[in-house]
């Protein structure tokens, strides 16, 4: 069976995430993107310590020592929420979109698409000691050696053999199942369109089996496999030599075996690169296989992924990735890190993931429906992707600019002089700019809608205004950001309101009180977030997967971004809030800000600044959107106390508009230092 045809979703806000260094959290947590809605992306530092994983259709699924549960990739049906209900946990199992796990007492906990019942969970008789979840169904065994099966029994799948007892072993498949005796037979049930349920004789001797999509594996005590089902993508025929096996799994078309010595081999579907092993991780210890996507343990401990990527079920962040900026797209993300370079994932069917040339020296990003864009600290917009009504096709190459923005099928970018270019869809007048183009200093792209903010704090729209998305805020004056969705805008005022209008069929348009203290806004499809100055988060509108947070100020939040149906956040403080430790610097914190004055400013400010050792610093101003405002090289400097000034300029010279701005200073070496300053004009 194939799963849902994916949800995908569309942003038009990027969010600046900024990277910054220890202090209630840890050094992983800070500069890495958290994630929730039908997306949803793990910290790194969670996926550290994993003990036994597990692969669904398009999630994963990881069970760390200390018991917890980690999940990543597609949430649309809910299947990656049940980290948060599962301490104690001793085993997981991801059906294709839907969770299964087992905790220390006994019980069961489930998540995700209930449609045949999979997540009603039964009471049986004995408590269950290991659990195994099919496509749309369930096995668990119990201590007594009783089998448990619920949800989908259209193939009789569920429909446990006799005598129901001593078994000690189970793996749920596509729509068949597979149970092991004591004895070391094997009994299948179920479809067997295939042969899948045709065990191969001698049946007996085996110690470990896996069901796939319409195959089944086995593993013989002499460390031998077997296979049996469908065969169409060569995923029974076992490579040579069948010996020295010490683990294996089966995903949809394809298998993988874990040899003794850990090394791996994958065979079978190739479709999505199931068999590109990153071998350069090998030895592994721990294998799993999803629908299209396989996952490993190496020896060392980290976590790898490979083969389809579409929900972000391969996404296994590295350490400390400081991530600066991050743009959600239709069904695909970019995140920026601070060296210049670019992670992107998700669904690639448009080659909206694959950045072609050197991937250095980006300042910002953003991502449409299906195609992405990059600015260079040039200025030069790189555009790749979908090009179906020329939204990847740059009509002025050679120019300088200083944000991008994309929308469903169009792009946007502000030159240096502070007009807009935009191009693709013309469908509903979104790349039509009104005269007179000049002065703006902020663009947004929605979904045929376009929003552009000018220095004196005003507001223009143009495109589709079918629900009033373009009809101007009264007064038009005193904007600070903006932000388009669907349908709906939204603009941030300088005294920390956000005015909302457009559709508002979920209530996407409804601000909830007290709309006050506000420093960022994101737009999604349906929904609103908006970013307070204390580090919480507020949303409302569309919540249909789960995208609306409940991020309080002890979580930190420095930054947001909503895409179509999820939400992404960046934990961290500013490190303005530290005190010095005993030798005048936190400790580990190589670069500090110490203050900012004037702070509100006009026209000017000045950062105080200590470096731990001699650096060549750079700073970078970027505006509450993510986008680079201003860059300047400095340095180098010695070891102590220093300042550095910022003008209230813009790279193109031009006047910064009143708003908050985000000033950072990075030594070079991965370390940066974060504050805000307020620009008052």
């Amino acid at each position: 069976m194939t799963p849902r045809t994916p949800v995908r979703a569309l942003t038009c806000a990027t969010a600046l995430l900024l990277a910054l260094h220890p202090m209630a959290l840890s050094a992983r947590d800070n500069g890495a993107i958290v994630g929730w809605g039908s997306q949803v992306v793990v910290r790194a530092s969670l996926q550290q310590e994993l003990v036994s994983l597990s692969a669904g259709g398009g999630h994963s699924m990881g069970l760390r020592a200390d018991g917890t549960l980690v999940a990543w990739g597609d949430n649309r049906e809910g299947q990656c929420q049940l980290t948060s209900a599962t301490p104690g946990c001793i085993a997981v199992s991801a059906g294709l979109n839907h969770s299964l796990a087992l905790l220390a007492d006994g019980s069961l906990r489930a998540s995700g698409d209930n449609l045949y019942g999979q997540c009603e969970l039964p009471t049986p008789g004995s408590p269950p000691v290991a659990i195994s979840a099919g496509y749309f169904h369930n096995l668990a065994l119990l201590a007594d050696g009783s089998l448990c099966a619920w949800g989908d029994n259209i193939y009789g799948q569920c429909e446990l053999p006799e005598p129901n007892s001593g078994f000690i072993a189970i793996a749920a498949g596509g729509v068949h199942s597979l149970a092991l005796r004591e004895d070391g037979r094997i009994e299948a049930w179920g479809s067997n369109g295939d042969g899948q349920c045709t065990v191969p004789l001698p049946n007996s001797g085996f110690t470990a089996f896996a069901a796939g999509a319409n195959h089944s594996l086995a593993l013989r005590s002499d460390g031998v496999l077997a296979a049996w089902g469908a065969n169409d993508h060569s995923q029974c025929l076992i490579p040579f030599p069948n010996e020295g096996f010490i683990s294996l799994a089966a995903g949809s078309r394809h298998s993988m075996g874990l040899r003794q010595n850990g090394s791996l081999e994958v065979w079978g579907d190739d479709t999505f690169q199931q068999l590109a092993v990153p071998q350069w991780a090998a030895p592994f210890s721990t294998i799993a296989a999803g629908f299209n996507h396989c996952l490993a343990i190496s020896a060392s401990g980290p976590c790898q992924a490979w083969g389809a990527n579409s929900l972000g079920q391969c996404l296994v962040q590295e350490p400390d990735p400081e991530f600066v900026a991050i743009a959600a797209g239709y069904e695909h993300n970019l995140g920026l890190r601070a060296d210049g370079s670019i992670l992107a994932w998700g669904y690639n069917g448009f080659d909206q993931c694959t950045l072609e040339g050197a991937n250095t020296d980006f300042v910002a990003v953003a991502a449409g429906g299906n195609h992405s864009l990059a600015l260079s600290r040039w200025g030069r917009v790189q555009v790749w992707g979908c090009n179906d009504d020329g939204q990847s096709t740059m009509p002025d190459p050679l120019a300088l600019f200083t944000q991008v923005t994309a929308g469903y099928e169009h792009s946007m970018a502000l030159r240096v002089n502070g007009s807009i270019l935009a191009w693709g869809n013309d469908g509903s007048g979104q790349c039509e700019v009104p005269a007179p183009n000049q002065e703006f200093i902020a663009v947004a792209a929605g979904w045929y809608h376009s929003l552009a903010l000018k220095a004196d704090g005003s507001l223009v729209a143009w495109g589709d205004g079918a629900f009033g998305q373009c009809e101007l805020p009264d007064p038009n004056q005193d904007l600070l950001a903006i932000a388009a969705g669907d349908g709906h805008s939204l603009c941030l005022r300088a005294d920390g309101s956000i005015l909302a209008w457009g559709l508002n069929s979920v209530g996407q348009c409804d601000v909830p009180e007290p709309n006050a203290d506000f420093i960022a806004v994101a737009a999604g499809r349906w929904h609103s977030l908006g970013l307070k100055a204390d580090g919480s988060v507020v949303s409302w509108g569309d919540n249909s997967w789960d995208m609306l947070p409940a991020i309080q100020p002890d979580d930190d939040v420095v930054a947001i971004a909503a895409g179509g149906f999820h939400s992404l956040a960046l934990r961290g403080r500013s490190q303005t809030a530290i005190e010095p430790g005993p030798r005048g610097l936190p400790e580990f914190a190589p670069v500090v800000i110490r203050s900012v004055t004037p702070n509100p400013f006009n026209p000017e400010t000045q950062l105080e600044f200590d470096l731990r050792q001699a650096a060549r610093v750079h700073m970078r101003v970027y505006d509450i959107a993510g986008q680079l405002v201003s860059w300047q090289p400095a340095g180098p400097y010695a070891a102590g106390l220093h300042r550095i000034r910022w003008d209230g300029l813009t790279r193109s010279g031009m006047p910064a508009a009143s708003g908050v701005y985000l000033i950072q200073l990075d030594d070079g070496r991965g370390h940066v230092a974060v504050s805000r300053a307020t620009l008052v004009r």
